[in-house]
């Protein structure tokens, strides 16, 4: 991965839905990731999100049931049966330091952005998971009261082709799957995000 500017790291860096299980993530991997998100901004810097790393198996397979990919593509089953991610961070907002979440869902979303580049530079890759079932990720993770789940980042090495596509004025911006299952992301053009 020699030579890699920081937009190819920010391209590499998309949400995946497929991984080769074989790769395992340690657990100094992902405390890398999140030393690098730990020390991005944070409003107010009160630093109010944790964060639970779930890398042994059974946990990972467990949680995996308790969220949902794709919304978008509703008949898809991603990820496929045997390409799972090898691990998850879950970020937790502590409510003892901060009770206000939507003040800094902000941070949430910066942390997590940093954690899939940190990620990308490993050869890695993640996804940012909003649609999981709070309650059940709290228990299974014996998670004290204080600690309520904002995003789940799946981690893990990319085993589908993703491919963004520029798009024209108007296009629609969903992404879709082909017959060879490669993901196609739609992107508006430079252009048309400059005002």
């Amino acid at each position: 991965m020699e030579n890699r500017t920081f937009k190819d790291l920010v391209k590499s860096c998309r949400s995946f839905r497929g991984y080769d299980e074989s790769r395992k993530v340690t657990r100094e991997e992902l405390e890398d990731m999140v030393d690098c998100a730990r020390c991005t901004a944070s409003s107010v810097n009160l630093q109010p999100l944790k964060y639970r790393l779930v890398y042994d198996e059974a946990t990972v397979r467990q949680l995996q049931h308790l969220v949902k990919w794709a919304s978008m593509l509703p008949d898809a089953k991603l990820p496929h049966p045997g390409h799972g991610p090898a691990a998850f961070i879950v970020i937790c907002q502590d409510t003892d330091v901060s009770n206000s979440i939507p003040r800094f869902q902000k941070d949430v979303g910066i942390a997590a952005q940093t954690i899939l580049l940190a990620a990308a530079e490993k050869g890695l890759g993640g996804c940012m998971l909003g649609s999981y079932n709070p309650a059940e990720t709290v228990k299974l993770l014996n998670l004290a009261p204080n600690l309520a789940p904002v995003l789940v980042v799946a981690i893990g090495k990319p085993d589908e082709t993703v491919v963004l596509r520029e798009i024209d004025e108007g296009e629609p911006t969903k992404y879709y799957r082909d017959n060879s299952d490669v993901h196609y992301v739609p992107k508006r053009k430079l252009k048309d995000v400059l005002i």
